[in-house]
């Protein structure tokens, strides 16, 4: 009986050694193959971050040896390639270049010699103006000091001035016979309620200076509000109409002590610019401040529209 349950007791171990042995084997073979796909997803982040260490590694040993540069395969960025800066005058149009190789780069011309030169550096195909910008010496903020007039050009402008007389009836008919293009007070005052400004010449009558008071902001920004000292307030209206017409223009300083004025186009040809220059730059002379001392002319150029600025000698004027 003893030896019969002895038996049993050995049997039954045996089959459960059987038994987790089996077990055992399963979770041998489970296991690495868990441990092989874990390995294999954490190998791809290894693999990745060994790759950019392994990268950044060998930009560093690259640096520390001034050789910069890029290993075969790596990543790098393409750079632009920038342009080397360009003159002022190499910006411009070829038209512009041609005619400022006629002009000698820091040269100072002769008045006369400026406008021939002037004539024959016209960019455009229309009749340019012919500009003089005269700097000044002296300071526009200063009340005394504040350049400005009227000179009558002895060739014109060259240019179709548009009048306007603001004058009762019988002064309006004497406008309208020496040429101006509009007159009358109804008919101005119609004019600059609309804002309708289509003249170039705004002429009036000591009489009704007071009624254009309102309208101060609209034309003085403009240069159209009539002066005394312009001669566009006078009671002979048709005298300051024939000189506007006959080419009499007002000018004023600017803020940066400059004087900028059409003096005639390019077809008049140099001697009737010359003349026009001439009588131009002796008017500005002629209305020097008192408080000046010394020259008031510090420096002139000339230009045609859109043409390249020509320096003048004005020791020999």
């Amino acid at each position: 009986m003893a030896t019969k349950k002895a038996d049993s007791e050995v049997t039954s171990k045996a089959e459960e050694l059987e038994t987790t042995a089996v077990a055992a084997d399963q979770t041998a073979t489970e296991k690495p193959a868990a441990e092989e796909k874990a390995s294999a997803k954490a190998g791809k982040r290894s693999e990745k971050a060994q790759k950019e260490s392994a990268d950044k590694l060998a930009k560093e040993e690259r640096k520390a040896k001034g050789d910069t540069s890029p290993q075969e395969g790596a990543d790098t960025k393409v750079k632009q390639k920038q342009n080397p800066a360009r003159s002022r005058l190499e910006r411009r149009g070829k038209n512009y270049r041609k005619v400022a190789g006629q002009i000698e780069n820091g040269k100072m011309y002769s008045l006369k010699d400026g406008l021939e030169l002037a004539t024959k550096t016209n960019v455009g195909k229309f009749d340019g103006t012919v500009e003089l910008h005269i700097n000044l010496n002296v300071d526009p903020r200063q009340a005394d000091q504040n350049v400005r007039g009227t000179v009558a050009l002895p060739n014109g402008t060259g240019k179709t001035v548009r009048i306007a007389v603001f004058a009762d009836a019988a002064q309006s008919e004497k406008a309208k016979k020496a040429g101006a293009d509009f007159a009358g007070e109804e008919e101005i005052l119609a004019k600059l309620d609309k804002e309708q400004l289509d003249f170039d010449v705004l002429i009036a009558t000591p009489q009704n200076m007071p009624k254009l008071g309102k309208y101060a902001r609209l034309l003085g920004p403009r240069g159209l509000m009539p002066n005394p000292k312009s001669g566009t307030v006078t009671a002979n209206v048709a005298k300051a109409v024939e000189e506007a017409k006959a080419g009499r223009v007002e000018y004023r300083v600017d803020k940066q002590a400059i004087v900028h004025q059409g003096i005639g186009k390019v077809s008049f040809g140099a001697d009737k610019l010359y003349v026009n220059a001439k009588a131009f730059i002796d008017n500005i002379n002629a209305n020097k401040p008192a408080s000046i001392k010394g020259a008031l002319v510090k420096g002139i150029s000339l230009s045609t529209t859109m043409g390249p600025g020509i320096r003048v000698d004005i020791a020999n004027l």
